[in-house]
């Protein structure tokens, strides 16, 4: 199975019942797969004019109380900029996949990239926090998408699936799971009567409890900032509480949600840092570099956004590393920020493909003993 079929089939797997999208290259089969499968849960798929429609309708559809999800590339991403701001402040449940593929504009529609690190993060205006997780096999595809469902519920925050063209595309053999084989997690409800409801008063961790529309509870979707009622409001103390919560809510819980692995770091002077599928490819080059004797070991985050708090403790044992992204410098500039810039060195790949075995060898060496 390939990797944008593995991600449809573990959102229905996930309890996805609402999908809108509009198709773009490398992600559609996306798409086609939830038009099929939907309809035999009793799940909607609709195609909407554009990819601004098609994350409002997934917006309304959580707010009416059903899991769901949209998918696209790099330049829906940028349409959705504004509704992303808008499920940040209503503190919508919501999935977002991201098939990333050359750019910027058009680009090149059909090859991969990373290079929507940095847009999924700073993608709308003001102060919020997003989950952003990469996968490096169609396995890890079906288990993060699930993942990913259950952090948006839990934490009402969109959560993004990064992937790329050559994932998408890349065909495994795959478990999907049963409902019955997964924990599953949904968004907090309402356990005061209607009329004693706040639908912003968030609780122990942060997060309201949600009412779907429908449900006999007073709601409000108020994108404009509001106090726990969710009636708008222009106070600074009112502002700054919100703003505070809807980041600290991630950052406090970052422990929770942040995933990585590391490899072969027990004796290694010098990490490679890569993520996805660049991760995959280093991880190869990496074992073959050591039974040459090269002493090198490889960090890989899964979670992108918030990045795991143990990055730094590992990168300060190393006298190099090494990050390796298929951008021009993205996740390596955060990286700078949790070590010594000193020992950070950038590997840049911008040749439209994945380097293969011997292209990262090559790229690795190149960087191991140089300065």
């Amino acid at each position: 199975m390939q990797g944008n079929e593995a991600c449809a089939y573990a959102a229905v797997v996930a309890g996805c019942r609402f999908f809108a999208g509009y198709p773009i290259t490398p992600s559609s089969e996306i798409f086609e797969v939830m038009a099929r499968e939907l309809p035999r849960v009793g799940g909607v798929c609709i195609q909407m004019e554009d990819e601004i429609a098609s994350i409002m309708a997934a917006i309304g559809a959580s707010w009416a109380g059903l899991k769901s999800m949209t998918a696209t590339s790099g330049p829906g991403i940028a349409l959705m900029a504004e509704a992303v701001g808008y499920a940040a402040m209503t503190e919508t449940p919501l999935v977002i996949v991201d098939v990333q593929r050359a750019g910027p504009a058009t680009g090149v529609p059909t090859k991969p990239s990373q290079g929507d690190i940095m847009e999924i993060r700073w993608l709308s205006n003001g102060d919020y926090e997003i989950v952003a997780m990469y996968p490096w096999s169609v396995q890890e595809v079906v288990d993060l998408t699930i993942r990913a469902f259950n952090l948006a519920e839990e934490f009402r925050v969109p959560t993004i699936l990064l992937m790329d063209g050559t994932l998408a595309h890349l065909h495994e053999k795959v478990a999907i799971p049963s409902e019955d084989d997964v924990r599953l997690v949904n968004r907090p409800k309402p356990s005061s009567p209607p009329e004693e409801y706040m639908p912003y008063k968030p609780s122990s961790y942060l997060v309201p409890p949600m009412a779907s529309f429908g449900d006999g509870y007073r709601t409000r979707c108020e994108g404009l900032a509001h106090d726990y009622q969710g009636m708008p409001t222009s106070s600074p103390d009112v502002y700054e509480e919100l703003v505070r919560r809807l980041c600290d809510k991630i950052r406090l819980n970052s422990h929770r949600i942040a995933q990585l692995k590391y490899y072969f770091l027990d004796d290694a002077e010098v990490a490679i840092l890569a993520y996805g599928t660049m991760a995959r490819i280093m991880y190869a080059a990496i074992r073959e570099l050591r039974d040459e004797g090269e002493r090198i070991g490889l960090i890989r985050p899964i979670t992108i956004w918030p990045l795991p708090e143990e990055l730094s403790d590992l990168m300060s044992e190393m006298k190099k590393v090494l990050v390796v992204e298929m951008n021009y410098g993205q996740l390596v500039r955060e990286i700078e920020r949790l070590t010594d810039r000193k020992r950070v060195v950038f590997c840049p790949w911008l040749r439209l493909e994945f380097p293969c075995l011997e292209e990262a060898k090559a790229m690795i060496r190149r960087h191991l003993h140089a300065g």
